[in-house]
């Protein structure tokens, strides 16, 4: 997990890059639609929002909600919790978002019957794609930049807790 900015960054870039092109792979699969020269020409404006909303309101908005719940809970100092709930908090308002974006970007009317549709069609492929494949890809991806960058035996320390949310 990112332990400062710079590795926030690029944990973010890295989640928000393979789950823009997943989701954007998925909805031009399911419209039949699928080809590269379609996820290459959304890919850019699809990035550029995910990021910005993950930085500037989805992320801080979530990790404070996912900290919250685990303390209330008592599993804040427990680093597979802290996975789960952050990423489920992230992909789920992430989703919610971004499925505005979808229908805006394709030029569908934003009804509660096409976005309910969108949404649900949209969560049933992030969830997965979030814990199964963009989560362990992004996390492998950073401990290897960590361990490359200051040799430390032991990358992960969770003592701070207040930290956590500013960071992650």
């Amino acid at each position: 997990m990112p332990r400062n900015f710079k590795e926030a960054m690029i944990f973010t870039c890295l989640m928000c890059s393979m789950m823009v092109f997943g989701m954007s792979a998925w909805n031009l699969f399911v419209a039949d639609h699928l080809s590269l020269v379609h996820i290459a020409s959304g890919f850019v404006p699809g990035f550029v929002v995910a990021f910005l909303l993950d930085v500037l309101i989805v992320g801080p908005i979530a990790k404070k909600v996912a900290i919250s719940l685990l303390t209330y809970m008592g599993h804040h100092e427990k680093r597979w919790a802290k996975i789960i709930a952050i990423s489920g908090t992230m992909a789920i308002c992430m989703v919610t978002l971004m499925s505005f974006f979808g229908l805006f970007m394709n030029g569908v009317g934003v009804t509660p019957a096409s976005y309910g549709n969108a949404w649900l069609t949209n969560l049933v492929m992030a969830l997965p794609l979030n814990f199964i494949v963009a989560g362990p890809i992004s996390r492998f991806i950073l401990g290897r930049i960590q361990k490359a960058s200051d040799g430390e035996a032991e990358i992960e320390d969770f003592d701070d807790d207040e930290e956590i949310p500013t960071i992650i």
